[in-house]
């Protein structure tokens, strides 16, 4: 497996001629790096101006690793190869580093480069990257590997502290200002000279808001998207202030993630501590917290859940008897939230709400914390990524034990651990009951492990001795019900009056609804058996809009047209019980593709987790199918696709599999607000307009957007 590597741009505060006058100094050996052993010239060339020069050098290095490992491979040191770029009109260092020893066994690729600072001159800006690729090395592969990854770690640790160390002794012998290189030509003479330039005063780098999201005012501004695009490259620095202490190894999966989601989402993408948190959530594991991340961000955008706290208005039953609530933060900076749970009536507010406002109150306290940790970073100055939970059971009992309402906190918790991972910081339980065991044994099981670990449980007054309560809150904050001085307004919950509760069959009938409001639909594609979907157009010139997202697999989208209508598909019988359902074609074998239908569109292949936005102007009424299709190096043209009758046993195959969750729309010319001569798709992943209309509700999540949001979208788009 290639292991890559990706650094975050390392800004000196110092101009590039004083930076190289440092880097020059690490040759032809550093003691600041034991492994670096020497190094010697092997080639070097200039220019006829001397603008550019080429130096090549022959690197010596002494691996640590153990002297039985070393023996095996019969070296004592490893060589590489490193060829210098420099360009002093640019101001540009291109260092390009490959391995000599043991080349047909190990490819390693470093490439690193010194430019200016885009937006103060008197900078230097550092990039890094690298590879590594082991296809043998006598069996011991995955030794070899950890340990030149340990070794590569370690290096990139010391790389800005032993340019530091130079430029301190720079600074020693005098040296605090070099001048800038220039060259002029007179009668055919080259002639250099230095350009001596007023040193420009310091300034701070602009924290971008798309970058950080920490500076976004505007209440429009979505709790976790912010627009990115590939040149949007994450600091150190910023890294270091915003984010917290990274590892090179995890600050170079927060930077491989976000560089992939620029590339796949062109548009909006996931703030960099959302972005963390999935990481985090699998133990940097950059394969499955893209997996994680694509299902989470799928879900808010389906439901519109950055929306949620501009949008949804609490019930005032909800304000009178919900007793939990926001108090200032605990002694790390972190955001306070109180769920006085003992004193609150959960079978009440199932039975008069629904478990569908229970679940959107809880989504709007986890938005409303993802906003407070953000204005705490700002007021403390420290990364801030998670809150403080404080849980007052007194007062639980069997009561709280009510089957449907324990279903319903299941759900919750489900749907919690999937969309925001790593976002409770602690939780203290205080004055558990013995009841509080039969609770924990049913929850439990769907806490993550690392979140478990976060937890302290108190029985009794226990929380109010050494090692409680004020280890980790002020007192001063501590609330007057806990035997503090604060006053604390969070609601006393108590019984909810019974003739506010509804109906079993008006909360059926609201459940019944919410399964069927979404406008999204699913669909599952196989090989070989595309999912095709018929849309009949009786004026031309109508808009036929699509919206859909790529979760598993790759597809081609196609649109065709007919003025033959599809006939209806034939229930046909394999034999085969356990195949399913396969999907109905509405392309009829015989149709021979530009006689019979036509392509309208050119074909557009769409990778796994990539969300696409676009639309099409009909030119003719008839009819008109989109399809998605498998997408494989086998693919051929539409015309001489292989039918479900061919491939009915790969159908059982998961790899042969995609899914997709889409949504179309039909709108005459007049109603269409975006560009009529830019229809392309967009592959703009999880941008989105805030809804012009009321949002309607959706099962289990019941967040979904209006459909004339999609209006806003191609707007955006195009």
């Amino acid at each position: 497996m290639v292991q890559e590597y990706q650094s975050p741009v390392r800004v000196y505060k110092h101009p590039f001629e004083l930076i190289m006058a440092a880097y020059v100094r690490r040759f032809p050996k550093c003691p600041l790096i034991p492994m670096f052993v020497d190094s010697e010239i092997i080639s070097e060339s200039q220019s006829d101006d001397g603008c550019v020069l080429v130096t090549e050098r022959r690197c010596t290095i002494d691996i640590e690793a153990p002297r039985l490992l070393k023996r095996i491979a019969g070296v004592d040191y490893l060589y590489f190869i490193q060829k210098n770029s420099l360009n002093r009109r640019d101001r540009t260092l291109h260092i390009e580093v490959h391995n000599e020893t043991f080349s047909n066994r190990v490819i390693v690729r470093e490439r690193c480069s010194y430019t200016v600072h885009p937006e103060n001159e008197s900078w230097t800006c550092f990039e890094q990257s690298a590879s590594l690729d082991i296809k043998s090395f006598f069996g011991f592969e995955s030794t070899a590997e950890k340990i030149a990854m340990k070794q590569y770690a370690s290096s990139i640790k010391k790389g800005k502290e032993i340019i530091e160390y130079y430029l301190r002794e720079l600074e020693k012998e005098g040296v605090t200002y070099i001048p800038r290189w220039t060259s002029t030509v007179d009668s055919g003479t080259v002639t250099w000279r230095h350009q001596l330039l007023p040193p420009s005063a310091a300034r701070a780098i602009p924290v971008n808001s798309a970058k950080d999201g920490l500076h976004c005012k505007d209440s429009s501004c979505s709790a976790e998207l912010v627009t990115g695009s590939p040149d949007d490259k994450l600091d150190a620095d910023y890294i270091r202030r915003y984010l917290g202490d990274l590892t090179p190894l995890q600050e170079s999966c927060l930077i491989r993630l976000r560089q992939w989601l620029q590339e796949t989402h062109k548009g909006k993408i996931p703030k960099d501590q959302h972005v963390l948190r999935f990481l985090r959530a699998r133990d940097f594991n950059l394969d499955k917290a893209r997996e994680f991340l694509c299902q989470s961000l799928t879900w808010r955008r389906q439901h519109q859940v950055d929306f949620l706290l501009d949008t949804w208005k609490r019930p005032q039953l909800l304000q009178d008897y919900y007793s939990g609530g926001w108090h200032h933060h605990d002694k790390d900076g972190r955001p306070l939230y109180i769920l006085r749970l003992g004193q609150m009536d959960t079978k009440g507010l199932v039975r008069a709400l629904g478990e569908e406002a229970l679940l959107r109150q809880v989504l709007s306290i986890n938005e409303e914390g993802l906003r407070r940790c953000e204005e705490n970073t700002r007021v403390f100055g420290q990364p801030i990524s998670s809150w403080t939970c404080l849980v007052d059971l007194d007062g639980l009992n069997m009561r709280h034990l009510w089957r449907p309402g324990i279903k319903a906190l299941l759900r919750i918790i489900e749907i919690v651990e999937a969309n925001y991972p790593e976002t409770l910081g602690r939780l203290l339980i205080l004055r558990a009951p013995r009841v509080f065991p039969v609770l924990w044994t049913l929850v439990s099981p769907l806490i993550d492990e690392n979140t478990r670990k976060k937890f302290l449980v108190y029985a009794g007054n226990d929380y109010q001795g050494p090692g409680g309560l004020v280890d980790y809150i002020d007192r001063e904050i501590i609330p007057d019900f806990l035997q503090g001085d604060c006053m604390c307004d969070i609601p006393e919950g108590g019984m909810v009056p019974k003739f506010l509760y509804r109906t079993a069959e008006e909360l059926e009938s609201e459940e019944n609804r919410l399964l069927t409001d979404s406008i999204y639909k699913s669909a599952s594609i196989y090989k070989g058996a595309p999912y095709e979907l018929l849309i009949e157009i009786t004026e031309a010139s109508s808009v036929i809009t699509w919206d859909f997202d790529v979760s598993k697999g790759d597809v081609v989208f196609n649109i065709y047209h007919s003025r033959r209508a599809p006939q209806p598909p034939r229930k046909e019988t394999h034999g085969i019980a356990s195949l399913g359902a396969v999907n109905p074609q509405l392309i009829d074998k015989s149709w021979v593709l530009g006689q019979d239908y036509s392509t309208v569109e050119k074909a557009l292949m769409c990778r796994e987790g990539e969300s696409v936005q676009g639309s099409h102007i009909t030119r003719w009424p008839g009819f008109y199918i989109l399809q998605w299709r498998f997408l494989s190096s086998a693919a051929c043209a539409a015309s001489s696709m292989p039918r479900v009758d061919d491939v009915l046993a790969s159908l059982q195959v998961s790899s042969h599999k995609c899914k997709i969750m889409y949504y179309t729309e039909v709108l005459a010319s007049c109603d269409f607000r975006g560009s009529m001569t830019s229809l392309e798709s967009c592959h703009s992943g999880f941008s989105h307009g805030r809804p012009d209309a009321a949002m309607t509700k959706a099962h289990l999540y019941p967040l979904v957007p209006s459909k004339r949001i999609l209006f806003f979208k191609y707007e955006l788009c195009h």
